[in-house]
């Protein structure tokens, strides 16, 4: 209900060492989590690393092999979707195409036996809160694509579910609309206090909304956390390189914050408590074109490729560690280089990062 957010210390999900398979193959692989009340919680990864598989179980239309999975302090393994205290949107909408826009949004609660005039005020003020006021009478064809996603969004809200699932519901939006469905989504959840659990392979709309998202591969998390701390702080090169852009560069720890690169150069890098090969990360706007200041870390490479992308400037430089990709703000102030110009790029310590070699690099 708007208003109600909950205590943030109680999760609202909890899974324990949850296992799926199909056919044999492990699509989940142990996970374990909680999701606490009044979150916005993101399930992240590419294609098959099992996040829409997990989704699936807390919604119940999934059974787990191994494990328990709590709804509050309730085990739900067994109970059927309509049993569970959650409601899904999903990715095609799935509205009535016979019925009207009020009637998709209260056939939930006609099907719970709720009285005419609360099925009316529970509607209206759904259709309120997700911008519809209005289009009650309209039928679901008559509505561009993100107007259904608002129906189908406040279909699943009037119920006033625990948690709200959420299955790449803006997968089907063009761009533009995409990106205000995410603000829109982040406002509601927030207005509302409901927990929100997103399924999604876009990275960068999981940072735009989620408060802490859990980056999948393979059936098991790679890393769960905020996400400033996903990105500046990525424990594996698989989160490093899923969340956005990064440059690795390949060496070995020779001492307390020193990384030597595979070139001979060392690096300042804080490596926690790494030992033996490393790679050292640096995102592409973390790097500066031109001569280091005092305990910067620097390479000298040449200029490769160059790209206008609005509000920076991508830089392509080769250098000895590697091909490192760079971002200039489009300022005004900044340098403008030429494909084979030389350049120097320097960047603090601070901004750099160092994790694991991927397993490839690491055979």
């Amino acid at each position: 209900m708007p208003g109600a957010a909950r205590h943030v210390s109680e999760p609202d999900v909890r899974l324990e060492t949850v296992v799926k398979r199909f056919d044999g193959v492990v699509a989940v692989d142990g996970i374990t989590l909680e999701i606490p009340s009044g979150s916005f919680f993101a399930l992240l990864g590419p294609s098959g690393c099992g996040k829409t598989t997990t989704l699936r179980m807390i919604g119940g239309f999934e059974e787990p092999d191994e494990g328990s999975i709590y709804l509050g302090d309730r085990d739900v393994v067994g109970l059927p979707p309509y049993r569970r205290n959650v409601n899904t949107v999903f990715q095609s909408y799935a509205l009535f195409p016979h019925l009207s826009i009020f009637d998709n949004v209260a056939f939930g609660l006609r099907r719970k036996g709720v009285d005419k005039v609360q099925v009316k005020g529970r509607v209206d003020e759904m259709l309120r809160l997700v911008g519809l006021t209005g289009l009650g009478s309209r039928r679901p064809r008559q509505l561009s694509g993100g107007q259904q996603q608002r129906v189908a969004l406040a279909r699943a809200l009037v119920n006033h579910p625990q948690v709200l699932l959420l299955d790449e519901p803006l997968g089907a939006l063009d761009l533009k609309l995409r990106k205000q469905m995410q603000l829109e989504l982040k406002a509601l959840q927030h207005d509302l206090g409901l927990t929100f659990v997103h399924v999604t392979h876009d990275q960068e709309e999981a940072m735009t909304m989620a408060d802490a998202i859990a980056v999948m591969n393979e059936g098991r998390i790679e890393q769960l956390g905020p996400p400033t701390e996903l990105y500046e702080k990525p424990a594996t090169a698989f989160v490093a390189g899923f969340l956005g852009v990064s440059n690795l560069l390949h060496g070995a720890v020779v001492g307390p914050g020193r990384v030597r690169l595979d070139t001979g150069d060392e690096v300042a890098a804080d490596p926690g408590e790494r030992t033996g090969r490393v790679a050292v990360g640096i995102r592409p706007e973390k790097i500066r074109i031109g001569a280091p200041g005092d305990g910067d870390n620097s390479l000298a490479g040449t200029v490769k490729e160059t790209a206008y992308v609005g509000v920076a400037t991508q830089y392509v430089v080769e250098t000895g560690a590697g091909t490192l990709i760079v971002y200039v703000q489009n300022d005004g102030s900044g340098v403008s280089l030429q494909p084979g110009a030389a350049a120097t790029l320097s960047w603090s310590p601070h901004a750099t990062f160092v994790v694991d070699p991927a397993q490839e690099d690491s055979a």
